[in-house]
């Protein structure tokens, strides 16, 4: 009997292990939309799933690494959701096509006005972000995640390379190899908008070059022909002025 009543309370107590284990899985995200590679832009979604079976997700603050501060960040409107960006001077200005950026944004806060992430729904911010460093390989952003029931979760732990993952990590963004063309083709369109104005060009200077060659062909054969029409007459007249002079 107490052999029976030890397994029940060790399959309560790992049960209940699991439950509480299970939602961890479900935390904040942070996923590119294509590609995140180093010295590009990128479209970013952070994904935020409700782990409350009684409380809504009515928040969340998202903070910018300050190691490797972005010059643009760009949030796109959610419907149901306020947005504030808040922005801190850099220690040191970032050159970005020629010109300094001194301060750049250090979060973004989702606010929910008439809309919140209910139990067993889940809701994507995304946010256009660059450019990307080149000296990294990954970017850590700190989220908090607040609930109506005034609960606050915070994802703030950075994992570390080969650890175990920590009870509340931090959404981590995997950055990919840098791209020939940081603003995803750009160059190659121009590159390809060049060849075919070349093309173009060369084409309608074939086509007036041909163009003056037959006229000047045209011109040519008009004047010979004229020449030869006055040698011909030429040739007549002197024809008849001899055949007179024989008679005489």
């Amino acid at each position: 009997m107490k052999l029976s009543r030890i397994a029940l309370a060790g399959g309560v107590a790992a049960s209940t292990v699991l439950l509480i284990a299970g939602p961890a899985a479900a935390h904040v995200s942070v996923q590119p939309v294509g590609e995140a590679a180093k010295g590009g832009y990128a479209t970013l979604n952070f994904k935020v799933p409700n782990e409350r079976d009684q409380a809504s997700t009515v928040k969340l603050e998202v903070s910018f690494p300050a190691d490797h501060p972005l010059s643009s960040v760009t949030p796109q409107a959610v419907p149901g959701w306020d947005i504030k960006i808040d922005k801190s001077k850099l220690d040191k200005p970032l050159e970005v096509h020629g010109k300094k950026i001194t301060e750049a944004v250090s979060k973004v806060t989702w606010t929910a006005d008439d809309s919140e992430i209910a139990p067993g729904y889940f809701q994507q911010f995304p946010v256009s972000v660059g450019a990307l460093p080149e000296d990294a390989d990954q970017l850590v952003f700190k989220a908090i995640q607040t609930y109506d029931n005034k609960e606050v979760v915070r994802w703030i732990e950075e994992p570390t390379e080969g650890g175990e993952e920590p009870d509340s990590p931090a959404p981590v963004l995997k950055l990919s190899a840098a791209a020939d063309d940081h603003h995803g083709g750009g160059a190659a369109d121009d590159a390809k908008e060049g060849d075919d104005h070349k093309a173009a060009d060369t084409a309608a200077s074939t086509k007036e070059t041909h163009a003056a060659a037959s006229s000047s062909s045209d011109t040519t054969a008009r004047t010979l022909g004229i020449i030869g029409i006055v040698i011909g007459v030429a040739g007549v007249a002197f024809g008849v002025l001899a055949g007179r002079r024989r008679s005489a």
